[in-house]
């Protein structure tokens, strides 16, 4: 990190992710001037989990940079929604955007003319219908990041429109669906705000409490994934996969795409399409903890095939690159050589990810020149030879944070 230099406008970036949150402060040539993190006490389902991780990162940076933050955006995981009251108490704990509603949902199947997938047992919507059964249509159905921003505000009526998406928000027409409304409610749905727009200005009563100037302008922020996509400074010809809990890869683009299991959001001034599979390091830990992986993972020779072909899903159901909810996942056999099985799954996700490019190139994209790679899997050199091998596309490592991709959507507070 570089020298402090008093009187110098900064921006503050916060990263929430599946098992904890990272902060970030950068300066507006984006260079890095403080990070911290920390994990959840008790898991990404409890609301006040998130809460007390802000205020205890934000709480351990120095004053002097604490004093020149002039704005922050917030990140969240893509999907997880809560309910609350206006005041913006949580009503039950939070649905973590891989938590499958079970229950039967017939009486969504009228959302199928809306977008194909959001009736599905793994989308916002039905998660949505959950916590009205649970509630009422008095709630206010808010995702991760834009509860974190209301309670920056002390406002919880508002919502980022990229965390909004799996929602319904319709970001061609820049409205909610009708039948969303109606079935939903109106009131329970936030009023969508572009992501880089203001939402306003920290609470006089959470400045005071997180020792923050009483001037700091909230700015709405994105996704996890986009946020860890804009620390890459990708350019249009190079692609972007982030192996954390699930694989999700993205390409930015002039026009959006409109395509089963594909995503587009307006990002710093740029279209980002993208695509995520349920697939990722969360079946690895299935299996192994991190410090098994590491160690399991030197033992791989990737110059010869595991002869194995699995399909590593953590459970049923599929998004991309082939959309199906009643995918089942492939795990055996299983040999009795644990760096084998390992290999075998290192294997069965890279092939995921091929899959995921070779979708991109026939929806018109073309094959990146070069693959970034950032998240946890990131760090791994011999499932990055795997992944080349079976690729065929050159990649490199980003070691920069999600947070400090979100602090960059907080600059256009200074640029403005």
């Amino acid at each position: 990190m570089k020298q402090f230099i008093p009187n110098e406008p900064l921006v503050l970036g916060i990263d929430l992710g599946t098992s904890g949150a990272r902060i970030a402060v950068i300066n507006k040539e984006k260079s890095l001037k403080y990070f911290a993190s920390t994990q959840y006490e008790s898991g990404l389902d409890n609301c006040y989990d998130w809460q007390a991780s802000c205020k205890h990162l934000i709480s351990k940076i120095p004053l002097e940079i604490k004093n020149q933050i002039i704005a922050c955006s917030v990140d969240g995981t893509s999907g997880t929604l809560m309910g609350c009251n206006e005041q913006g108490t949580p009503l039950s704990k939070a649905l973590p955007y891989f938590h499958e509603c079970m229950k039967k949902l017939d009486s969504l199947q009228e959302f199928e003319k809306v977008e194909k997938g959001f009736t599905k047992k793994n989308g916002s919507l039905a998660r949505a219908f959950k916590l009205i059964t649970l509630h009422g249509h008095q709630i206010l159905l808010r995702h991760q990041a834009d509860w974190i921003s209301g309670w920056l505000l002390n406002d919880w009526s508002m919502g980022e429109e990229g965390n909004n998406l799996k929602l319904g928000w319709d970001y061609l027409k820049q409205s909610w669906p009708i039948e969303v409304e109606d079935f939903l409610g109106k009131k329970t749905l936030p009023t969508i705000v572009p992501s880089g727009s203001s939402m306003g200005t920290i609470s006089p009563i959470v400045a005071k409490e997180l020792n923050l100037p009483n001037t700091l302008e909230i700015i709405a922020g994105t996704t996890d994934s986009n946020a860890a996509v804009l620390a890459t400074d990708a350019s249009p010809s190079e692609g972007i996969t982030i192996l954390g809990s699930t694989i999700v890869i993205k390409r930015f683009t002039k026009t959006p795409i409109k395509d089963l299991g594909i995503t587009n959001h307006k990002v710093c001034d740029q279209w980002l399409i993208g695509g995520a599979s349920n697939a990722g390091c969360l079946v690895l830990n299935q299996f192994f903890s991190t410090e098994n992986v590491i160690e399991l993972s030197k033992q791989i020779n990737t110059e010869y095939g595991s002869g194995l072909f699995y399909r590593p899903l953590p459970s049923r159901g599929e998004r991309f690159p082939k959309y199906d909810p009643d995918l089942e996942p492939i795990l055996k056999p299983r040999p009795v050589s644990d760096s084998l099985f390992l290999h075998g799954l290192l294997e069965g996700l890279s092939r995921i990810e091929a899959q995921g490019w070779e979708k991109f190139r026939n929806l018109g994209l073309g094959i990146p020149s070069k693959i970034i790679t950032l998240g946890g899997g990131s760090r791994n050199p011999q499932w990055r030879k795997i992944r080349e091998k079976l690729i065929g596309i050159p990649i490199r490592t980003c070691v920069k944070q999600p947070a400090e991709g979100v602090a960059r959507i907080a600059l256009k507070a200074i640029k403005k």
